[in-house]
């Protein structure tokens, strides 16, 4: 057993390299987690015993979601922080998506930032355009590929209906036989 335990501590020849405190060490305030906690939905756990795997604390995956809006990484990414698992905070944060706790957010952080600095509200400016795009045209193709083409040109995604003038005497010689000729 003594041999056993040796080979195994032995495996790794050099340390492992530390987390980079840059990428996860970043963690959401406690000001900012004090807004968010109440606009969080209540858990209820679906496990038919209530049992089943511990449930990632929804502060662990704040810190994941707002690291990824911050960084723009990838979801996957948060698998090598030790923030929480990517699909544990996207689920997350498709779920409170869906519950419109980042609109309540949003929204308390204006009416606060109107309460310290003020927003003019009477001057508001609105940019928008409702019109066609300058190089559209009615020649272009419906598929983003197929821009360079005209209207005529682009190919049917239904190979049958393209491909049809080099099967055709396969349908005759089939009809033949059907009619028994």
């Amino acid at each position: 057993m003594s041999e056993e335990t040796e080979t195994t501590e032995n495996k790794r020849t050099r340390a492992r390299t530390p987390n980079n405190k840059t990428t996860t060490g970043f963690r959401i305030s406690d000001v900012l987690w004090a807004e968010l906690q109440p606009l969080l939905p209540v858990h209820v756990n679906t496990h038919r015993f209530g049992g089943g795997r511990p449930r990632v604390p929804d502060r662990k995956c704040a810190d994941a979601i707002f690291y990824v809006m911050r960084t723009g990484c990838q979801w996957k990414a948060l698998d090598r922080t030790d923030l929480c698992p990517g699909s544990t905070a996207h689920d997350r944060f498709q779920q409170w998506v869906e519950e419109e706790v980042f609109l309540s957010l949003w929204k308390k952080g204006v009416e606060r930032f109107d309460e310290l600095k003020g927003i003019e509200w009477d001057w508001l400016s609105m940019n928008g355009s409702m019109t066609k795009a300058p190089l559209s045209s009615e020649d272009t193709g419906s598929n983003p590929t197929d821009r360079g083409k005209k209207g005529g040109e682009t190919q049917s995604a239904d190979r049958r209906a393209r491909d049809s003038h080099r099967f055709s005497h396969r349908r005759s010689e089939s009809a033949r036989h059907e009619n028994g000729a």
